[in-house]
């Protein structure tokens, strides 16, 4: 989630925070840099790499525990950087004529998202397969790539007034299905980690919804509270697709847990709560349409509270064990995960909370992360980026002009940029090696 759009303090440091794609790894861009920390266990979190001479990182996107990074500067925020970290390398890199707002990967598709289109790469040679044009206005940059790779679905917003998501394939590159899901537009979206499901929420963050793909039927409906509004602005599944966490700009962190009804008649509860349930069962039929639908939307299987409201925050739940056990044998390490919460604010905080799988109810905050530094003193500048037309802007490079590698830029101190156009035709080198950074995970030791 990049927080320099939507952040008032000049002072603060980090600009970016997010999970990759199956939750073990966390992602930080900062006014210094950015740092990749793996989620190993409960009690320790450590940066496994480091880069501070690329200022202003508010877009880091990791290929799930692979050495892929994708990079976006505010210095210049059209320009799209894919790098090896580990070998310290620059794979490409492609400029729009537009500012990119979010980056989308996965093992077979790289997704750039501008306000109106959207960009299809090929992750094995970085090559544009498709563009989307003239989407709706969409200036959160709002959009879902499914981790899967045969169901590798994109979502994005389908109107500005309604919540509508179109659903494209990124492997045929045809259109899906449109899903009306809200009323109001959309606030985010996501999908489960074999792209079957799809969880939705809108402006008004009262209602989650979960629907199935690619029929895009609804199967599940959630309402997060009757009081208030909320800004949602993370949705997550967990890694078997049982439960779904959403976090806003209140200080609840509500986990819904998706279990289909049972087709047997479940034993009646003869207590007397369960005898007040079921009378509101029943009597809902008799009420009006908005009513009876309040009364037959699921609840909050478990809640976490924050510190205090008004956090900017991204969520996710794995399993993660207490204890590092990197030295123990695998089976044991298994036997030890157990699912957890996870909540990065913008603060530079990640929470880590124990969930009760069973009972629900009020998660226990177990451990509490510091990710970032104090602010700095002042702020780095960035240039503004906005001109019309979104197109990338690729230039082949001869031997005469090839610019410093990434290799060669992290070992000298960092030169403050000249006044280039960010916007500026760029360097571009397809990524050559098809396996060199294309699969990740356990796949590869990238």
């Amino acid at each position: 989630m990049s927080f320099l759009a939507q952040s008032q303090d000049q002072q603060a440091n980090l600009l970016f925070v997010n999970f990759n794609q199956d939750s073990t790894s966390l992602q930080t861009g900062s006014k210094t840099g950015f740092k990749l920390y793996p989620l190993n266990c409960v009690d320790t979190l450590e940066f496994t790499h480091e880069n501070n001479e690329r200022p202003n990182i508010h877009l880091v996107e990791r290929l799930f525990a692979s050495s892929l990074v994708a990079l976006v500067s505010s210095d210049h925020p059209r320009k799209l950087d894919v790098c090896h970290f580990k070998k310290g390398s620059e794979i490409c890199n492609y400029s729009y004529s537009n500012a990119i707002l979010a980056v989308k990967l996965n093992r077979m598709r790289l997704v750039v998202c501008l306000e109106e289109s959207l960009y299809i790469h090929n992750i094995r040679d970085m090559k544009v397969l498709h563009t989307i044009r003239d989407t709706p206005s969409n200036p959160k940059g709002i959009c879902a790539l499914s981790p899967h790779n045969e169901h590798a679905y994109l979502a994005y917003p389908g109107s500005i007034q309604a919540g509508e998501v179109q659903i494209f394939d990124t492997i045929t590159l045809r259109a899906v299905i449109n899903i009306s899901a809200h009323d109001n537009p959309l606030a985010a979206v996501a999908f489960n980690p074999h792209g079957t499901r799809l969880a939705t929420a809108s402006e008004k963050g009262t209602v989650i919804r979960v629907f199935s793909l690619p029929d895009g039927a609804k199967l599940f409906e959630f309402r997060r509270g009757l009081k208030r509004c909320a800004d949602i602005q993370c949705l997550a599944f967990s890694v078997d697709s049982l439960f779904l966490c959403t976090c806003s700009n209140t200080e609840t962190v509500h986990i819904f847990k998706l279990l289909e009804e049972s087709k047997e008649k479940p034993a009646e509860d003869s207590s007397w709560m369960g005898i007040l349930n079921s009378t509101f069962k029943s009597s809902a039929s008799y009420l009006p349409a908005g009513i009876s639908d309040v009364m037959n939307q699921g609840r909050s299987f478990a809640t976490a509270r924050l510190p205090h409201a008004g956090l900017r925050s991204v969520c996710t739940i794995a399993p993660i064990p207490s204890y590092d056990f990197s030295q123990c044998d695998k089976s044991q390490e298994m036997l030890q995960k157990t699912l957890r919460l996870l909540v990065a604010t913008h603060e530079g905080h990640l929470y880590i909370y124990n969930i009760d799988s069973n009972e629900g109810g009020e998660c226990t905050l177990l451990k509490t992360h510091l990710l970032e530094g104090q602010p700095l003193d002042q702020a780095t500048s960035s240039e503004d980026g906005a001109v019309a037309g979104d197109r990338p802007l690729t230039q082949q490079l001869d031997e005469q002009s090839v610019s410093p590698s990434y290799a060669a830029s992290v070992a000298r101190p960092h030169v403050a940029p000249s006044g280039d156009a960010a916007g500026s035709p760029s360097d571009s080198m397809p990524y050559q090696d098809p396996l060199d950074g294309a699969v990740g995970g356990n796949e590869l030791d990238l």
